[in-house]
């Protein structure tokens, strides 16, 4: 995000393609899972470690307004999590609504986004375990989009002339022993995505 600050072309702006918020800290949670708590240090939320938020530059990194959150559980929101979503009002897309009409929720979440540069993250544990085993939480298990779905909605996002970066996280190849097949696939679809921006 601070790349993208740097472009100088308005508010920067992110789309955070996950099945949770992402945004306990150290005090709302016994979890040491720092990736459980990036976002709330991007936000610089109460509790948050001072040394953390600080190493991302000026803060807060990101304002509510500049998250987009497409593919969340509620049901796997902890209690600070569903506050704070209602605190700072973030804008969510839930899981089922991804499955439901993919590209209708990649653009629904993109209109909400500020009109700068766009970096969409996307956490692999969003997906439906049973249909892509690759994610380090099995917590998806038969629940969410499938890597299909998650392609359609992504080659929606990389069309908008605002994205500039995609990240990926939450990939864990040691999950798909039971279906080898499962990390090629997804290395496709990734290229099919990354060839959309090519056009």
């Amino acid at each position: 995000m601070v790349g993208l600050r740097r472009l100088g072309s308005g508010a920067p702006g992110l789309l955070y393609v996950d099945r949770h918020y992402d945004i306990n800290t150290p005090e709302s949670t016994t979890d040491g899972a720092l990736d459980w708590m990036g976002l709330a240090h991007a936000l610089a939320l109460p509790g948050c470690v001072d040394t953390l938020i600080d190493a991302l530059g000026p803060r807060p990194l990101l304002e509510a307004y500049q998250v987009a959150w497409l593919g969340v559980e509620p049901r796997q929101a902890t209690d600070w999590e569903r506050e704070q979503a209602g605190r700072l009002g973030l804008r969510m897309t839930t899981s089922k609504a991804l499955a439901a009409d993919p590209a209708g929720a990649a653009m629904a979440a993109l209109d909400q986004l500020p009109p700068g540069p766009l970096a969409v993250h996307l956490d692999v544990d969003v997906l439906d375990f049973t249909d892509a085993p690759l994610a380090e939480s099995t917590d998806g298990r038969n629940t969410g989009p499938t890597l299909g779905q998650v392609e359609e909605a992504l080659e929606v996002a990389v069309r908008d002339p605002r994205v500039r970066a995609l990240s990926i996280g939450e990939l864990n190849p040691t999950r798909c022993a039971g279906d080898p097949a499962a990390l090629a696939r997804f290395a496709s679809s990734i290229a099919r995505i990354l060839a959309v921006t090519a056009h």
